[in-house]
């Protein structure tokens, strides 16, 4: 009832059922007791802070006829973030639980039904070809992914359209991809696969440039393709029922770390005030071609099958090795808010910042508004 009470005070409200619920289901640890000696019972002295905050935690990502599974996701995304000022520290889940959950909602993804029905469709020749492109095509939306942030900046300061889709082709040639695990590499053939590394936007290249070097290679005139780590990636439940523990935090501290330089670089294109330490944190992006990457794994405000599904990928080498490439970076240089010459620091950054969200608003109505007026200068 502590518990209970504790809660309450701060406008958070939860049974006693729900309590013993939690704790049945491994979520929530009880009470230490403390034993009265000839009989007599036990008694708890303390309420311990971790069974609180625990429960609170529930409390807020657990809903009527929801999945609890989910909430367990949003609660171990919750207890990686940074602590903000003034706030309580929020406790890790139960890493078991939050294996249990990854599984139970990778096995249901996009990702993991698309795979199954291209194995299910291998050998079953061209009809059943026909059926898995059929079935892709309406589990895959088509998405290009974002402009580039710099196009998008340079758009804004000249006063042009601003570009909103990434060029090149939309997500549905991944389709190509998933076919190739299920039927094989030569069945799909090396123009359709380099549309789907093109649709990745895997190094910058064109599907020109994909498909000539697939082409090369599969006429003899060009190194081996290695096809075998497609067949290991396509797995993503695997290596998540694999995985230590630690993996699965690590994969989590790799996973938030990308998003928050993934924003930084996405608000570059907002204008956002540029300095030598942003500037030097996108060159890394570039030099390792993974903004395209990033922009398809990323999600700011993620659904928990969305950070399940990222979350998996950032147990990948090239994500986790990226991250510590940033981190270095901004441990040489972390004056990430700070413009040469300005001892106002991160106030005049903002403030900067403000101004010139200010004089995009007022260009583009100033604009707005000649449109509308006749060669008097008047509305007509």
């Amino acid at each position: 009832m502590r518990v209970i009470r504790e809660l309450a005070a701060r406008g958070v409200v939860v049974t006693a059922g729900q309590l013993e619920s939690w704790r049945r289901a491994g979520l929530l640890p009880r009470h230490r007791r403390r034993g009265l000696g000839r009989g007599r019972g036990t008694v708890v002295d303390v309420v311990d802070p971790v069974v609180v905050e625990s429960a609170a935690a529930l409390a807020r990502h657990c809903r009527q006829g929801r999945d609890r599974r989910l909430a367990v996701l949003e609660w171990f995304a919750e207890a990686g973030m940074g602590l903000r000022p003034g706030a309580r520290r929020v406790p890790e889940p139960p890493v078991a639980a939050v294996r249990q959950a990854l599984v139970w909602v990778l096995e249901r993804s996009v990702s993991q039904r698309l795979v199954e029905l291209a194995r299910s469709a291998a050998g079953a020749g061209e009809e059943g070809q026909d059926a898995l492109y059929a079935a892709a095509e309406q589990l895959v939306k088509p998405y290009r992914g974002a402009a580039n942030p710099a196009l998008v900046r340079a758009a804004l300061e000249a006063g042009e359209d601003v570009p909103v889709e990434a060029e090149g082709p939309d997500s549905t040639g991944m389709v190509h991809l998933v076919a190739a695990i299920g039927l094989g590499v030569q069945e799909v053939g090396a123009d359709a696969l380099a549309e789907a590394f093109a649709a990745l936007g895997m190094y910058g290249l064109t599907v020109e440039d994909w498909a000539q070097m697939l082409g090369a290679a599969e006429r003899g005139e060009g190194p081996p393709v290695d096809w075998g780590p497609l067949e290991r990636y396509a797995d993503v439940v695997g290596p998540v029922k694999r995985a230590s523990d630690e993996e699965l935090v690590r994969a989590r501290t790799v996973l938030l770390g990308l998003r928050w330089f993934y924003a930084l670089y996405v608000m570059h294109g907002l204008l956002l005030p540029d300095t030598p330490a942003q500037a030097a944190l996108r060159q890394r992006v570039d030099e390792w071609d993974m903004f395209p990457f990033l922009d398809h794994i990323i999600a700011v405000s993620p659904s928990p099958g969305q950070f399940a599904e990222s979350l998996a990928v950032c147990m990948e080498p090239p994500f986790g090795n990226l991250y510590e490439a940033l981190m270095e970076q901004l441990a040489a240089d972390p004056d990430i808010f700070r413009i040469p010459g300005d001892e106002t620091g991160a106030v005049g950054f903002g403030e900067r910042w403000m101004r010139a969200m200010a004089e995009l608003k007022n260009g583009r109505q100033a604009v707005g508004g000649d449109a509308d007026d006749g060669p008097s200068g008047r509305s007509v």
